[in-house]
């Protein structure tokens, strides 16, 4: 098995376990940091990238599968096809590791809380206006940022995690507010499983008619990246 497997796992479920448990620290009835707001959340999403990034070390620290493929795509990525669908499967395998350690570490105040909502919101993003098209929208645009980001710095690993965390944290403040930002479908997809598999006292159902908004705009935003890069280069724009 390819090392960097192992590490994008480890790295991954790292990244859920500090992103969800800044998420289930401002929402959980109890907490120390119950209501802490929106730029906590964002700026510890934005270290969770960061210290993910750096447990994964040799990997490239990617983290997230459209991340992979972009760089794939891209030429920046030093793997076949196969290196990127096992960095996929790493990662959505660590984001249900990293959310079922947040429901451990908050098991007591998941009991307490009374809004099933805020229970699934721990887990996966959901929009504060229900519109498909929009929200995919946001979630594409939100990716492409990112996505543009990471190539302009020369790749993941060139750039290194602290800049990316930094990118991270502005997508959140700033474009975050529609959809949650997801961005990437293992911070999203796997924690929604988790959330639907765990006894969760009192929880709803996972939302799965929203679950693909997640991952089809990440997608659709890293297409457009790559196209965008593909474009520049051919001009020595970059």
């Amino acid at each position: 098995m390819d090392s960097r497997f192992i590490l994008e796992f480890f790295g991954t479920a790292m990244l859920i376990l500090l992103g969800d448990g800044v998420v289930a620290n401002n929402l959980l009835k109890g907490t120390k940091g119950q209501n802490a707001g929106w730029i906590v959340v964002t700026f510890a999403w934005g270290l969770a990238v960061f210290v993910g990034a750096y447990v994964a070390g040799d990997s490239g620290g990617h983290l997230n599968p459209v991340v992979t493929l972009g760089l794939y795509m891209a030429g920046l990525f030093d793997g076949t096809i196969s290196t990127v669908i096992g960095y996929t499967i790493a990662q959505l395998l660590g984001g249900f590791l990293g959310a079922c350690l947040v429901y451990l570490v908050y098991k007591p105040h998941f009991d307490k809380e009374e809004s099933a909502d805020k229970k699934l919101w721990v887990f996966c993003t959901a929009p504060e206006i229900r519109s498909p098209f929009y929200n995919c929208v946001a979630e594409a645009i939100g990716t492409y940022v990112l996505i543009m980001g990471i190539y302009l710095a020369g790749g993941a690993k060139i750039a290194g995690p602290f800049p990316v965390a930094m990118v991270i944290v502005v997508i959140g403040m700033s474009l975050g507010g529609p959809t949650g930002y997801a961005i990437n479908p293992a911070r999203d997809l796997p924690p929604r499983i988790a959330h639907a598999l765990l006894p969760i006292k009192g929880k709803r159902d996972s939302d799965w008619g929203y679950a693909w908004v997640p991952i089809v705009g990440p997608i659709i935003g890293t297409l457009l990246a790559v196209g965008t890069y593909m474009l520049f280069t051919n001009y020595a724009i970059i």
